[in-house]
């Protein structure tokens, strides 16, 4: 399927639109118990389990429009019904307080492995949106390596440590605001890097 553009807002409403569902979701559910088969489950399993068709009927929906999901993309979905399936199966929330960390570390491998190899796979994920000399790239993908096994560590601190609502509120928050503010701080490397795109012929 040929990859097809669709505007900033809808894009932007499909990723974070679950998240924002789930914690609005646990939110009010909270501080109930559910009971379904005899065995009993509180809010944060509910949620937790609508969550998981959530995500995938928002991904199908973005692949719909656009034609084209990232491995990334991909490897998320992978992980929250994996992680997301095994704490709704086992009614145990630690799977999926673990799957950040998961995720994190799965893609500070994937990226390591490739400086191991002298590439940066983040150029073959990012290349078209964002034309970058390799050696920006390179240092990119090694300060972004270094950010995730920060968020990963972050998150087993936060979930090992913290009660479930503190890190709901650091995964919804707090993890969306550090990458947002991760790529914000990388501005001098975007311009030093950064390649022009040619001009068209008028």
């Amino acid at each position: 399927m040929a990859e097809k553009k669709i505007s900033g807002g809808v894009k932007a409403l499909l990723e974070l639109g679950p998240v924002a569902l789930f914690f609005i979701g646990y939110i009010k559910l909270k501080d109930q118990v559910f009971t379904f088969g005899g065995t009993e489950y509180d809010g944060f399993i509910v949620v937790t389990a609508a969550f998981i068709p959530l995500l995938l009927l928002s991904t199908g929906i973005l692949w719909a429009l656009t034609g084209k999901l990232s491995k990334m993309q991909i490897m998320t979905v992978v992980l929250v019904v994996v992680f997301g399936g095994l704490s709704v199966w086992l009614n145990d929330e630690r799977f999926f307080k673990m799957k950040p960390t998961m995720i994190y570390a799965l893609f500070a491998g994937i990226l390591g492995f490739g400086l191991l190899r002298g590439e940066s796979y983040l150029k073959s994920v990012m290349g078209e949106m964002l034309p970058m000399q390799q050696e920006g790239w390179m240092i990119l993908t090694k300060r972004l390596v270094l950010f995730f096994v920060t968020l990963a560590v972050l998150n087993e601190i936060m979930w090992r440590g913290f009660s479930t609502e503190a890190w709901v509120n650091f995964k919804t928050f707090g993890l969306t605001a550090a990458l947002f503010l991760f790529f914000m701080t990388q501005s001098r490397v975007f311009s030093k890097y950064g390649i022009e795109p040619p001009k068209e012929e008028p």
